[in-house]
């Protein structure tokens, strides 16, 4: 996967390698800031939870067109000072970070819906060029590396943002319910933070990182003068789909069957969390609430769990291959997946001891073992941020790795509309609304994209 813009690539120092990061730090907080809180916003505002999944869907429509054609964009792009993927970047960072401010004041379903649509398309403007940009840079001995850092600085973002709405009603005392229609204190407060660590995260990038100028100025100038504007950007993005590599068939299909484990999580986690282990009853119930905040709170410590799995990721994938490690790690996320279904119904364990005349209570509630569940998916989640773009290292044309890498997230993308589009139903006829069988069925895609890459992705030792 070499950069059209390079031909020898220097080894890149460790700061350096952290700065061109930092930016996913950034994307991936606003990311997960919605990721943990769309559904409890989405149920406060009246909505189902057969609904919630259809209220998704415009983001994913329009992200099915706009990652290939940002890709497409950003491979003909070349400022001398801006660079090729950096413009992106800021675009992306500058108007998601505005959506994000937005949002706690939805007044209605349909503008929290199209919010979420903004924050989607721009967050994935900024985010595309991303995968881009880390083949561009490095060569291919520091791949896994530039990966695994990016999911260093994901699992760390996505650790503050998701605890951000329990924080902010532990530590600074606001308000975790509100009226219906209303979006609570702690959930506002949180957006706004994200706003200001989205646009700081991805400036710290673009201007502590360089970019390399093109290497064959002749084939640049060609692509930049090549006829038919956008017509020849969708035959092109075409033509690359038709024409993918057989290694990047098989990923892409992982990816597929990957996904949909984590759109049911991201859809109905925290809300399971609130009604069937804490046993709220709806959004305005104080029960709920906190039920909901310390759902965040777990998934903010699946991210914890990605950012020290992150660490040792890359030694794993050297030993075991890239195939066989993000396997494992697969099924680590669906086993966290299912046991989620069983938490509810685990006692209280008394742990508590007694030193000379001091007690020490212990209290683990059934609520305490969803960190153990988080544990499997932090270790998905390392895996999945950074092992199918590497699996994909060498096998793409190095003038097109924009295009591809496009490409590659409509196998992000597609799932999502599939769960959008027929996943209510499913929730409403078959799964009677209960929010755990949907975690259940997540769970066991993610097994189905073991098998396929343990199976079908061979690796030349």
């Amino acid at each position: 996967m070499a950069s059209a813009f390079q031909g020898e690539k220097p080894m890149l120092r460790l700061q350096q390698i952290i700065n061109m990061s930092v930016g996913f730090f950034g994307i991936q907080f606003g990311w997960d800031l919605q990721r943990a809180n769309m559904g409890r916003i989405y149920e406060g505002m009246g909505a189902n939870a057969d609904e919630v999944p259809l209220l998704f869907l415009a983001a994913p429509l329009t992200g099915l067109l706009v990652q290939p054609v940002v890709g497409y964009l950003s491979d003909r792009t070349w400022h001398p000072r801006w660079g090729r993927r950096r413009p992106y970047f800021m675009i992306g960072a500058l108007i998601s970070s505005i959506a994000l401010i937005f949002m706690p004041h939805s007044s209605a379903l349909w503008m929290a819906a199209g919010l979420l649509w903004v924050l989607d398309v721009f967050g994935n403007v900024a985010m595309e060029p991303f995968r881009a940009f880390v083949t561009d840079q490095l060569p291919d001995s520091q791949i896994n590396r530039g990966f695994v850092m990016q999911s260093l600085m994901i699992g760390l973002g996505g650790s503050i943002a998701s605890a951000l709405p329990w924080l902010m009603k532990n530590v600074f005392d606001l308000s975790n319910t509100a009226p219906k229609g209303i979006i609570p204190e702690n959930v506002r407060w949180s957006f706004y933070l994200g706003a200001f660590f989205f646009l700081a995260g991805v400036l710290y990038t673009v201007f502590s990182t360089r970019e390399y100028p093109p290497s064959d100025p002749d084939l640049f100038k060609k692509q930049k003068a090549e006829k038919g504007g956008f017509l020849h950007g969708v035959t092109e993005i075409a033509s690359a789909l038709v024409n993918m590599p057989s290694r990047m068939g098989w990923v892409s299909l992982v990816q597929f069957f990957t996904w949909p484990g984590l759109f049911l999580m991201w859809f109905y986690y925290t809300t399971a969390v609130a009604v069937n282990v804490f046993h709220g009853k709806d959004a305005n119930d104080p029960v709920y609430a906190a039920g909901a905040d310390f759902g965040s709170l777990t998934l903010s410590f699946y991210s914890v769990v990605t950012f020290l799995f992150a660490l040792v990721l890359p030694s794993i994938a050297d030993r075991w291959g890239r195939a066989l490690t993000h396997t494992v790690c697969l099924l680590a996320g669906a086993a966290g997946l299912v046991s989620v279904n069983f938490i509810g119904g685990i006692p209280t364990i008394d742990l508590g001891f007694t030193i000379g005349n001091v007690s020490v209570p212990l209290l683990i509630e059934s609520k305490h073992w969803l960190f153990a569940s988080m544990v499997g998916v932090g270790i998905a989640w390392a895996s999945i941020l950074s092992m199918p773009y590497a699996m994909l290292s060498g096998v793409l044309p190095k003038d097109k790795v924009g295009i591809y890498m496009g490409i590659f997230n409509f196998f992000i993308v597609l799932p999502e509309i599939v769960a959008s589009l027929g996943f209510g139903w499913l929730m409403r006829e078959v799964l009677g609304n209960d929010r755990l069988a949907a975690l259940t069925v997540g769970g066991s895609l993610m097994v189905v994209a073991a098998l396929i890459c343990f199976l079908f992705i061979k690796e030349k030792k």
